[in-house]
């Protein structure tokens, strides 16, 4: 099935974000939360007409889950800071991205009947989880967080098991160096860093929604998730967190592989499972 999507736009306090709704047919609509949905890109690249956002709102749309991509504004490039400026949208570092997630939802809860559900894959990931904590302070309720090889600690944390498994795939672009960069880069100041809004591994977790959480096996970034993983039962989180044997990073941005279609597989599950109790809790 070729499935459409309708482009819109929410209008958030520092202007538009655009949006793409993927809506099931109505007869394979499955009772339940819509998916709010951010890319990854290491917050300075990406955008929703990669696969890891068009393809996976396609194929969770084909299996009967509504999802809603963001095209939230970008950090500056690394280094370039001062390119691409004057162009159609300003590059903007914390707390932007997060906002423009922020803004989604809101627009979302005014047209979902079934409750939002809020994930991401990568920074896209992070920055998920920072809104979702935000949501806490907020009048917005979410039914839960998917959470996709993502990165959530300002300094990424150590582990030398994770990285004899990476076996030199991405071992430079995903070393711990290139990753505090790229944190440092979103972030802007070391205000900002220690922001638990920017990053939330290692602050108060208390409170945050249930959440499903899809690491790679053989993928550098996985230390973070893990982390978070634990720090969200410590805080008495509800987690369901699957590390895919032989995995690596960025496999939802690949639709050809297996890992792609047990990750869509997962979302769509669990997002079916999170619509039936709030049915039932109703």
């Amino acid at each position: 099935m070729k499935h459409q999507y309708l482009e819109s736009q929410a209008i958030g306090p520092d202007g538009p974000v655009g949006l793409r709704w993927y809506r099931p047919a109505i007869t394979r609509r499955v009772p339940g939360p819509t998916l709010v949905w951010a890319h990854g890109g290491a917050f300075f690249g990406g955008g929703i007409k990669q696969p890891e956002a068009h393809d996976v709102a396609r194929a969770l749309a084909d299996r009967g889950v509504a999802v809603v991509t963001v095209d939230y504004r970008l950090a500056p490039l690394p280094g370039v800071h001062w390119a691409f400026k004057g162009g159609a949208r300003q590059r903007e570092r914390f707390p932007r991205p997060m906002e423009d997630l922020l803004t989604a939802l809101r627009h979302g809860s005014d047209e979902s009947t079934g409750g939002l559900v809020l994930g991401g894959a990568s920074a896209g990931a992070c920055l998920a989880a920072s809104a979702a904590l935000r949501t806490l302070e907020m009048d917005l309720n979410l039914e839960g967080v998917i959470l996709a090889y993502g990165f959530f600690h300002a300094v990424h944390p150590r582990s030398a098991e994770i990285r004899r498994r990476v076996r030199g795939h991405r071992r430079l672009t995903h070393s711990r160096w290139v990753l505090n960069a790229v944190n440092r880069n979103y972030a802007g100041t070391a205000a900002a860093l220690a922001d638990r809004l920017a990053f939330p591994g290692g602050h108060d977790l208390h409170g945050f929604p249930p959440t499903l959480m899809i690491n790679a096996d053989r993928d550098g970034v996985r230390a973070s998730g893990d982390l978070l993983a634990g720090e969200l039962r410590a805080a008495g989180v509800e987690v369901e967190h699957h590390v895919l044997p032989g995995a690596r990073h960025a496999f939802l941005n690949r639709p050809r592989l297996e890992e792609f279609g047990v990750g869509i597989e997962l979302m769509r599950a669990w997002c079916s499972e999170v619509g039936e109790s709030t049915s039932a809790a109703g």
